[in-house]
Order: C-alpha cells, then structure tokens, then sequence
C-alpha cells in the first residue's frame, strides 16, 4: 500500500474503511485485502517493538473474530477458539501464556463446532482505532476497548462460550 493510495472500501469483516487494494487475504477469515495489509502492518509492529507484544493475544484474538469468515469446519473452530480466547483474558483475568495454552488444548480436541452467526458490521471498534493510537498507553487503551467492545458485540454467544471456558478450567 502507498500513502497515495485514497480509495477505501468497508471491510467484508469489520466494516472499516480501509484502503481498496488488490492483495492477499487469509484462506478463511473474511477480510478485505485492504484490512488484512492493516493488520500485517499491526503485527509486524507488535513482533518488532517489545513493549507492545503483552497486548498481541488479544489483538489476534479480536481480529479473527471481527472477520470470521464464512462456516466451515476450520472457519467454525477458529471462531470458538478465539472468542474463548477473549472470554479467558477478559472475563477470567487469565495470563497470555496460559491462555495460549488453554486455546492449543481447545483446538487439539478436534471435534466439531457449530457455526456462530456473527453480529453485523460494522463494528463499534477496529484496527483502524489501534492505528490511530500516538503513544504506548495509547495503544494499550485502544487494544483493550477494541477488544472488550468486541467481546460484548458477541453476547448472544457468552453462554455457549462460557460453558466451554468453564470445561477448559475444570481439566
């Protein structure tokens, strides 16, 4: 993408107006090329800058689940995976590594996962939010409400996911 680029299109996913490039996308989350340039920028940043990986769970785990994609059987289980991700951080105070862990465990069960009708875009909050963040505790306060929106965007689905959260924590 250049600065050149003014064109913007809303995002299949999230609904933000994001550059209209042609470009890759991931195999199954639904999002725009322009949207999936954003967030590999976004993550290349939290890989190469320290102090901004502690947030990199939840912005995955946001992400994916702002652009899930259409049903199928990995689209399904990544959803799940991810909003169980968020329910574990936000909801249950849990740690980074050991939600990672907990996630892994979830996704080696291998079992099949209903599809979870999506709320509709566009969201309240988007990586665009992330983007627009000028220091670090700026950063941190957009990932979180981004995140948190996120999570509560999903409450027709807290219960199922809960359920599953509570399971993962009794094992």
């Amino acid at each position: 993408m250049t600065a050149a680029t003014t064109q913007t299109i809303a995002c299949v996913g999230c609904g933000a107006l994001v550059p209209d490039v042609d470009g890759p996308t991931h195999r199954y989350l639904g999002a725009s090329p322009g949207c999936w340039a954003l967030y590999g920028e976004l993550l290349s940043a939290e890989y190469l800058v320290r102090s901004l990986k502690p947030m990199q769970g939840l912005t995955i785990n946001t992400y994916a689940v702002q652009h899930p994609g259409v049903t199928g059987p990995q689209t399904n289980q990544s959803l799940w995976v991810h909003l169980v991700g968020l329910c574990l951080v936000l909801e249950r105070g849990e740690p980074a590594g050991r939600t990672t862990a907990l996630m892994a465990r979830l996704v080696g069960e291998r079992r099949s996962w209903e599809w979870l009708e999506p709320p509709t875009p566009p969201w309240p909050r988007t990586i665009l939010d992330l983007r627009a963040a000028r220091s670090l505790d700026d950063y941190d306060q957009a990932v979180a409400e981004w995140s948190v929106s996120t999570w509560l965007t999903w409450q027709a689905h807290h219960d199922a996911i809960r359920t599953v959260v509570d399971k993962l924590l009794e094992d």
